[in-house]
């Protein structure tokens, strides 16, 4: 009981407390280094009712799953708020569906204190929505990672310069968010299959590592992400790429596999093993292209600091990336797109991971979007920037309107991203007492929820 009772005091008695509390803290914190104007949310609100305003038959939200875990767990709302350092009333508003769990510190916390793994909250429902053929995609690519895993790709021996084509057509396809999302999945379990197979012959073997490092990290990774493929999944593609970033053995192959893995660790609840790797490589700035590897870690290292509750160690890598973004400008080596605008978006995300809403909006309001050279960090944005707007009163209409930008670049980002769905939720159920709207509708019910 001390634990909790401590969990609801002031937040310099709350940095003293280990564990789940500390992330009230750590809003404080990072607000010196992200800007001003951040609260603690949640501290000192009065209990609310445990009304479900979700469809209580229907498991497809957030709030809901956690509403289960923790009743299993036979655990009091009093008891999971406090040692996750949250109100009562907050943790009441997440499960009746009334505020989207969106904050990956606060889903950390939540799968810490109910002892499962983060991936175990936000996973999607089944079936799964916004499926077409993704899903049949989505095992094609396992097939393939598991056989590259037992050394049997069982795919065909091509040359270099077929395969450099193929995996350009890939990456391209991804970056540039392809309508038919699905047929990415399609080609990439083939391309695996082949790729790996021409690499174990031996013949040019140093580019084909690179293309596959290049492969893995970005399309492999990215996309069974977007299309909201389970984390264990992700898991393996993120090993493949390390192992094949190991076998050629330089910073920039490490870099961008570390890079690729760190948000699949984070999910999976292994932070310190995210540290591990990020400690791991060393990525020189003596060129271009290894200048914007070295400003991609850096702002991994940073935003692993912030939903790590390490408020001392965010300030430093973030302007470290800064300074890398002033001197390459906009650029795109290795599809990164690194740059000023990358900078921005990552403010954005920082003070949306603070709950620091109206921060969030502000840096989003002064970025351009359409400048990022990738289709699927302009999807990140206007996602970002919906994300933070749903938070804000009055500024709801904003926030579909943003959420739907995202969807006509990315469709299944938004319909299948387990986060984003909860947004909805959230405005769907503040849209059912205001009348509600028919993009907001339709954007819900493309995504799986009850409307």
């Amino acid at each position: 009981m001390e634990a909790i009772e401590l969990a609801r005091r002031s937040a310099t008695t709350l940095a003293q407390v280990r564990g789940g509390a500390r992330r009230v803290v750590l809003r404080h914190l990072l607000a010196e280094v992200l800007g001003p104007g951040v609260a603690p949310r949640g501290v000192g609100e009065e209990p609310a009712d445990e009304r479900a305003l979700v469809d209580a038959d229907d498991a497809r939200t957030i709030g809901w799953r956690l509403r289960q875990v923790r009743r299993s767990r036979d655990k009091s709302l009093r008891v999971v708020a406090g040692l996750a350092g949250m109100s009562k009333s907050h943790l009441s508003e997440i499960e009746r569906g009334d505020c989207a769990l969106d904050s990956l510190s606060e889903i950390l916390a939540l799968a810490e204190v109910l002892q499962i793994a983060p991936s175990e909250l936000i996973r999607l429902p089944v079936p799964a929505p916004g499926n077409g053929a993704t899903d049949a995609a989505i095992n094609a690519v396992r097939l393939a990672l598991l056989a590259v895993s037992r050394d049997r790709p069982g795919g065909q021996v091509l040359s270099v310069e077929a395969l450099r084509g193929r995996v350009a057509s890939a990456l391209d396809a991804y970056w540039r968010c392809d309508p038919d999302y699905g047929g990415i999945g399609a080609a990439l379990s083939g391309l695996i299959r082949d790729l790996h197979m021409s690499i174990a012959v031996g013949r040019d073997a140093a580019e084909l590592l690179d293309l596959a490092v290049l492969l893995h990290s970005h399309a492999t990774i990215g996309w069974l992400r977007r299309v909201g493929a389970a984390v264990d999944l992700r898991a393996q593609a993120a090993e493949l790429a390390r192992r094949t970033a190991q076998e050629r053995d330089t910073p920039d192959a490490r870099g961008l596999a570390v890079w690729g893995g760190l948000y699949v660790l984070v999910m999976t609840g292994a932070a310190e093993l995210a540290w591990a790797e990020l400690d791991s490589v060393t990525v020189p700035t003596n060129s271009p292209e290894s200048m914007q590897v070295a400003g991609e870690l850096a702002l991994c290292r940073s935003f692993l600091a912030a939903v790590d509750s390490r408020p001392g160690d965010v300030g430093a890598p973030l302007e470290l990336a800064t300074e890398l973004a002033q001197r390459t400008g906009e650029v795109n080596a290795y599809g990164l797109g690194f740059g000023p605008q990358e900078i921005g978006q990552w403010r954005a995300r920082a003070a949306l991971e603070i709950q620091d809403y109206e921060q969030a909006v502000r840096v989003a309001e002064g970025l351009r979007p359409e400048t990022h050279p990738l289709r699927t960090r302009q999807a990140d944005y206007w996602i970002t920037y919906g994300r933070a707007l749903a938070r804000l009163r009055g500024r709801r209409d904003d926030a579909v309107m943003a959420l739907r930008r995202a969807e006509l670049i990315l469709p299944h980002y938004v319909q299948r991203d387990p986060i984003v769905r909860d947004v909805l939720a959230e405005l769907l159920v503040h849209g059912r007492r205001d009348a509600g709207g028919r993009e907001l509708r339709g954007m819900a019910y493309r995504a799986g929820l009850p409307v």
